[in-house]
């Protein structure tokens, strides 16, 4: 129950943060014609997961509700980009280009067409 309750407050701290890095961008950009802050909090994201895990497997002996609470809550809440990523990259360290690269396009394409089935889904309503 403990690790469940870092985990969840994490993640509403990681969304917190967020939503603060997308204004604070936006607030920069006026008129966005590209979604920039999705691009560098994705990018941030996967930054922070990748130098975090590293950190955690072979540099710090850290508590396995803090490693849940800080890479699955707060870095999922801020964006769950940065898991695909950190995924993707594990399996090409493990030597699986081949799994790496369908879950790359599978990601990226089914995703696009989930949203696209969505967005007719509820159009037909």
């Amino acid at each position: 129950m403990y690790k469940t309750l870092l985990l969840l407050f994490g993640g509403a701290f990681g969304t917190g943060c967020r939503y603060f890095l997308s204004i604070s961008v936006y607030a920069i950009i006026k008129r966005p014609s590209f979604p920039w802050a999705n691009l560098v909090i994705n990018v941030s994201g996967s930054l922070l997961i990748g130098l975090l895990a590293e950190l955690f497997e072979t540099r710090f002996l850290i508590a396995p509700e803090v490693r849940v609470a800080l890479l699955t809550g707060v870095l999922g809440g801020y964006t769950t980009f940065s898991s695909f990523s950190f995924e993707t990259y594990s399996l090409l360290r493990d030597g699986e280009l081949g799994l790496a690269l369908l879950n790359a396009t599978a990601s990226v394409f089914l995703g696009l067409a989930a949203v696209w089935l969505g967005v007719r889904l509820a159009q037909a309503l």
